[in-house]
């Protein structure tokens, strides 16, 4: 090579250098950062994918510790719930102790009832302050919203869970399908023989009558008139859940009859009625010892079209969003009729999910536990236990009390469990399923972003390498010029 105007060996070997010191430098930077991606010119679709995969990252991260915050709302709200059925058991408790009044002096009585105050004021101040963050969990702030319940049909709705569209209201439609029935059985006496008869007398009998209270054993005398027959077992009412009245059934051709109707007090499948006549004959002549009883039915519910699980008047519903339990009026039960009513917001809403829509989000009712709303218009409401209520224990009330409390019991029982249900089945469920999503959306963007260190650190030192000997090369053609000097002798 002759030529000095430009050194051609040295702008490739320039070339060379500064390709193989670039190369040098990603790999440095990319053992630095640990990163295979820097910047978009690394690798542009990678880049893309690995922004995706990394805002899905931190979206799930997010639904893992809203799960986890919901937890424990829920664990605060369980363990006052916890506390108040303490009380609620020392109430019952205290009701039956009251009941032996035999055994008491009127201090005592008076004591008790000043205790059960104490207890239904406990209870309205664990609801009145248990909180978390601030926001009040029991007093019925975080309840459901609802408008147009007509207290005729519904005698009490509670909602513990329900899907209401974001600025909207949900319409609830209670249908009934079949009427619910007491369990019952008729006694007709000798007018069954003769018909021209409208008072009706019996021979000489003893019966056995049971219902879901009890049994007890009755005995009437020759001669005793049906409306005696039905006062008698109506004394008993306590005693066995049986009650009975006079009915008249048309004869044949123009006489009429009158029967004895023996009813459960309550309704559905598991309320009946057992009448055994013991001795003499009852019912129907010649069936002495035959049992006759009956069970009552269950109401048939639809709720928004779908068929609800019930148990005489009460109508439990779980299905496209909502979670309710329902109990209609006697009335209204036993009618093929239906009700609305809208429920027009409130709910607690949990963001579980990593998108922002209805699958991703649990919403639950918050109901409130004040003794004013434990019970319901049917048994009676908590409250009406205290000192100058209509319930009041000292007042003899131990049966009516007794029965509120119990109903108020299951109401929180219900209440944990659906609590507790939502923790184990949707909150940890969820936190699990997330976890797993987690390390392998995590895993998927490793892939793509990050570096791979024994491939980098092997990369550096051939670009070292490479660095060190173009430096060299260059160095050599930078001195080929000179050798034109030898031309010149």
């Amino acid at each position: 090579m002759s030529r000095i105007n430009t050194n051609v060996p040295a702008l490739q070997a320039i070339g060379r250098l500064r390709f193989n010191q670039l190369d040098l430098h990603t790999r440095l930077e990319r053992l630095s950062t640990g990163l295979r991606i820097n910047r978009g010119k690394d690798d542009p679709a990678g880049l893309i994918a690995s922004e995706t995969l990394r805002s899905e990252i931190r979206a799930i991260r997010q639904a893992i510790d809203n799960s986890g915050r919901a937890i424990n709302v829920i664990s605060t709200a369980e363990g006052a719930l916890n506390e108040a059925s303490a009380l609620l058991l020392q109430l019952q408790a205290l009701t039956i102790a009251t009941a032996n009044k035999g055994a008491l002096t009127a201090e005592e009585i008076d004591a008790n009832q000043l205790e059960v105050d104490s207890l239904l004021t406990s209870i309205d101040r664990i609801a009145n302050t248990a909180s978390f963050g601030g926001r009040k969990l029991l007093d019925g702030s975080q309840a459901y919203n609802l408008a147009g319940v007509e207290s005729l049909d519904l005698a009490s709705v509670s909602l513990f869970s329900a899907r209401v569209p974001e600025g909207s209201s949900r319409t609830i439609l209670v249908e009934v399908t079949q009427s619910a029935e007491r369990g019952q059985v008729a006694f007709h006496g000798d007018a069954r023989v003769n018909p021209g008869c409208t008072t009706s007398f019996t021979s000489a009998v003893t019966i056995e009558i049971g219902g879901t209270v009890g049994s007890e054993v009755i005995s009437f005398a020759s001669g005793t008139s049906l409306t005696n027959i039905a006062q008698g077992i109506n004394d008993q009412t306590d005693v066995t859940g049986v009650t009975a009245r006079l009915s008249t059934t048309a004869g044949a051709p123009t006489a009429s009859y009158s029967s004895v109707v023996f009813e459960s007090t309550t309704f559905g499948s598991d309320a009946f009625v057992s009448v055994k006549p013991v001795t003499g004959n009852f019912m129907n002549y010649g069936n002495t010892g035959t049992t006759f009883d009956d069970n009552g039915l269950d109401a048939g519910v639809l709720i928004n079209g779908q068929t609800a699980s019930v148990k005489g008047l009460r109508a439990d519903i779980r299905a496209n969003g909502l979670d309710a339990r329902i109990y209609l009026t006697q009335t209204f039960g036993q009618l093929q009729s239906s009700s609305s009513f809208q429920i027009t917001g409130g709910g607690a809403l949990f963001q579980i999910g990593a998108q922002v829509n209805g699958a991703s989000q649990v919403t639950m009712g918050l109901n409130s536990i004040t003794t004013s709303n434990l019970g319901n218009s049917v048994v009676g409401f908590l409250r009406s236990i205290a000192s100058g209520n209509a319930n009041e224990v000292s007042n003899d009330n131990f049966i009516t009390a007794e029965t509120i409390i119990a109903e108020a019991i299951n109401q929180v029982a219900v209440y944990r469990g659906r609590l507790g249900s939502v923790q184990k089945n949707q909150l940890d469920t969820n936190i699990n399923s997330l976890q797993v999503a987690l390390e392998n959306v995590t895993a998927s963007e490793s892939v793509i972003r990050d570096a791979d260190i024994a491939l980098e650190v092997a990369a550096l030192t051939r670009a070292q390498i490479l660095v060190q000997s173009t430096q060299a090369n260059l160095a050599i053609a930078i001195n080929l010029p000179s050798q034109v000097l030898s031309l010149l002798g």
